[in-house]
């Protein structure tokens, strides 16, 4: 089985569309119910990729697959064939986790046409999770296309008051990305048949050793970096995902933050980046630039929100600015801080938008001034609204730490120290804007009479936020689970990159000196130490 582990894993939510598609309407919890059956039976499956040790010794791709797919003639020709690394593996395992906790959040908050919406969720991690594994690019096409479709839905029949404004922007916008990364592909194959290059379709492998003209690749560069741009956000294609973000169901909202933006910062590492490191070098600066634009911009946007799903929105915007400036440090230490850093935004901030939904469910505004004293009132809440607040922010001891300070720590070490500097602006700015948030909401005056009868979280409620909890502390106090297995991988992608290397430093115990004897020391007949092992 374990040939065809990623597969099973990736298909089976499949499965599990056409048997929600087959129940009838009228029952949602049942609905409900085999979603998420097949969520948690997914992310089972997907346990042993977790539990290998191969990932700590080797970069290379594991549990690959492949078998032929289209082929007309001797012109084209394009296949099934998937794989994961140490960098794969854990966006893999992101999505699978984070799945079934966005079906637990629905419960309550879906109540209208529950079949549609229990397939769209399926068919969207089937999407998802084929994109993280794909080793060619065709298939990781489309997969990439795929994923649209349902979130596509997912906002325009489900979301809020302006639902239908914010779908279109979304699909617009990251369709018509998707659609230079096409071009780009097609380019990219054509010149490599014509090269007399013996390729097997469109294999990433076989693409990172096409040599292409430094000119050529600033264009076909700038195709795929738009496309993956657009994704991520960065500044300045980001508008869309306010929107995206304010109008999403809660279930939405948290895949989106979780999973779907770290489609396009896994592109720039998997895709952009190997097959055009000539052109990297050139627009390096320039997108690093972006990257602390984002942040700051991002941070001080966010200050001045008050819609409280808009400010964790923008929030991601100022979270992602940091994950672009940790790749782009082209170090292990920020490479992998930036990979930890994706899993831990998927963490902190898929927890924040469940938090935003519980308290629209109680009160149907997300305005910060509605709020005003609900510590008094949902004292649990109040305490996991804190954890997650503080973890958002990158408090020591939580998993938001380890990741921000591994990226400045990279970028400073790289050539863009001056863009770490102006990046740590962002953590203090973080700072700002979550602690005066959370303020007005938990401890503000309670002078609403809507906000004096509200219940505190509810056991559903709690297993939902509950896991996600459990990793900001795994991650924050012990992170060498995650590091370990992401390394090798990473130092793989700096050699293909830079053709370099990458400089690990680590600490050596500096031995005691030996004793010399009194008479020794007197008389000079004390042994030197040979070449090479002096201390």
């Amino acid at each position: 089985m374990s040939e065809h582990l990623l597969s099973l894993m990736t298909f089976f939510p499949i499965l599990g569309m056409l048997i929600v598609l087959m129940l009838p309407k009228g029952n949602g919890g049942l609905l409900k119910s085999v979603t998420l059956v097949f969520t948690l039976i997914t992310f089972v499956i997907s346990m042993p990729l977790a539990l290998d040790p191969i990932f700590k010794t080797s970069g290379a791709m594991h549990y690959t697959e492949f078998a032929e797919w289209i082929s007309v003639g001797n012109y084209f020709q394009m296949n099934y064939s998937v794989g994961i690394d140490g960098i794969s593996l854990w966006l893999v395992m992101l999505t699978t986790f984070i799945m079934p906790i966005a079906v637990l959040s629905t419960w309550q908050a879906v109540t209208k046409n529950v079949k549609g919406y229990m397939a769209l969720m399926l068919l969207l991690e089937t999407a998802m999770l084929g994109a993280f594994i794909a080793l060619d690019l065709f298939l990781f096409y489309v997969f990439w296309e795929l994923m649209l479709i349902p979130m596509y839905f997912m906002i325009g029949i489900w979301g809020g008051a302006n639902r239908i404004y914010a779908a279109v922007k979304f699909f617009i916008y990251t369709a018509v990305g998707s659609l230079l990364m096409l071009v780009a592909i097609i380019y990219i194959y054509y010149t490599a048949v014509n090269s007399g290059m013996d390729i097997n379709g469109f294999s990433i492998a076989d693409f990172y050793n096409l040599s292409l003209d430094p000119e050529l690749q600033k264009w076909l560069f700038l195709a795929f970096a738009l496309s993956f741009a657009i994704k991520v956000p960065m500044f300045p294609v980001h508008t869309w995902l306010a929107d995206a973000h304010t109008e999403a169901p809660t279930a939405g909202s948290v895949i989106l933050a979780a999973v779907m933006l770290k489609m396009g910062t896994y592109g720039y590492v998997r895709f952009a980046m190997p097959l055009f490191p000539d052109a990297l070098k050139y627009y390096l600066p320039y997108l690093a630039g972006l990257a602390v634009i984002g942040i700051v911009y991002g941070a001080l946007v966010a200050m001045m929100q008050k819609d409280v799903k808009k400010l964790v929105a923008y929030s991601s915007v100022s979270h992602l600015g940091f994950v672009m400036l940790g790749i782009f440090a082209l170090n292990t230490i920020g490479v992998s801080g930036a990979v930890l850093q994706m899993v831990n935004h998927g963490v902190s901030t898929g927890a924040l938008f469940l938090i935003v939904g519980f308290i629209y469910e109680r009160r149907h505004t997300r305005l910060i001034s509605d709020f005003g004293g609900l510590s008094k009132q949902m004292p649990v809440f109040a305490t996991i609204f804190m954890i997650v607040t503080l973890s958002s922010i990158g408090l020591p001891g939580t998993n938001g730490f380890v990741g921000e300070f591994m990226i400045l720590l990279g970028a400073f070490q790289s050539e863009l120290r001056w863009f770490a500097v102006i990046a740590t602006t962002g953590v203090i700015l973080a700072a700002v804007y979550m602690l005066w948030m959370f303020q007005r909401v938990m401890f503000g005056k309670l002078d609403n009479p809507k906000n004096q009868n509200l219940k505190d979280l509810s056991f559903r409620e709690l297993c939902v936020v509950a896991p996600l909890l459990i990793f900001v502390f795994w991650i924050g106090v012990y992170p060498n689970t995650f590091l370990e297995k992401m390394e090798p991988a990473v130092n793989q992608m700096i050699v293909q990159v830079t053709g370099e290397q990458p400089v690990v430093v680590k600490a050596v115990p500096v031995a005691a000196p030996a004793p010399v004897h009194a008479e020794e020391a007197v008389h000079g007949h004390a042994e030197e130490p040979a070449h090479g092992h002096s201390h």
